[in-house]
């Protein structure tokens, strides 16, 4: 790449990131274009390295990575992006719009439950949970309260996965319909309940557990095994507990194909 592709490439995404979503590290990149993301650039200290990695993880889009990725030189890269990940990559993606995710989330029938998080507090959780939701062809990921599930950090830990699943901020008296299944520590053994497919798995925050208000409206509420003594599971352990008990020994359902990367 001549220096004049590299500063265009540095100029375009000066231009494109104040209304885009960053896609941080190469799997970020790799899942977003899986998932049909319109990823508007790209830029690596590395061009080489990412195109190794590209070949060995993810030969079905690696001609897309090869057509996207400039490489620029590493202190404008971490000018760009100053927390520059190990991959030395990073996009830029453009947001589904809420429109698009909205209707997702309300069609009915569905196939496969919403994850609703009420009030989460840490957005690297936020993150966890969504790549689950993915991972299990969950139908989406609504979160309730002042955190932007698309935030970076939350898509950063969410490795792109963002665009798998439809992912949502929604105030509580405005879910999506369904049955809400509460995970409370009062509840019914898990174990003993089937979920539904249009069921809406409510999880608290990591501090204070789901609203009085959510609560109150449960269809049911359930409660994951757990030994005495032990006061709590981390947000995507319980949210994983819960989708497998969902989805079965079959879990996850087909998809583009099972990868540990």
């Amino acid at each position: 790449m001549s220096e004049n592709g590299a500063a265009a490439a540095a100029q375009q995404w000066r231009e494109t990131a104040p209304d885009a979503v960053l896609l941080d590290g190469f799997h970020a990149l790799k899942h977003a274009l899986r998932f049909q993301a319109e990823v508007r650039c790209a830029i690596t200290s590395d061009r080489a390295a990412v195109l190794a990695l590209a070949d060995g993880l993810a030969p079905d889009v690696r001609e897309r990575i090869a057509a996207l990725v400039v490489e620029v030189a590493p202190e404008v890269l971490r000018e760009l992006v100053p927390r520059v990940h190990p991959t030395k990559v990073a996009a830029l993606a453009v947001r589904p719009s809420r429109q698009e995710r909205l209707d997702r989330l309300t069609a009915l029938p569905r196939r496969s439950p919403i994850v609703v998080l009420d009030n989460p507090r840490n957005l690297g959780n936020v993150g966890a949970v969504v790549r689950l939701a993915a991972g299990f062809g969950a139908t989406g990921v609504v979160t309730t309260g002042d955190l932007d599930p698309w935030h970076g950090n939350a898509v950063r830990a969410g490795a792109g996965l963002h665009y798998a699943t439809a992912v949502e901020r929604l105030p509580s008296d405005g879910l999506p319909p369904g049955p809400l299944y509460v995970l409370d520590p009062e509840g019914d053994d898990i174990r003993s309940v089937p979920l539904p497919d249009e069921a809406l798995l409510v999880f608290g925050s990591e501090r204070h557990g789901v609203s009085a208000e959510l609560r109150a409206r449960a269809t049911r509420l359930l409660s994951l095994p757990m030994r005495p003594q032990v006061s709590s599971y981390n947000l995507a352990t319980s949210v994983a507990m819960a989708l497998f008990h969902w989805g079965g020994p079959g879990a996850p359902p087909d998809g583009p194909g099972a990868s540990a990367v």
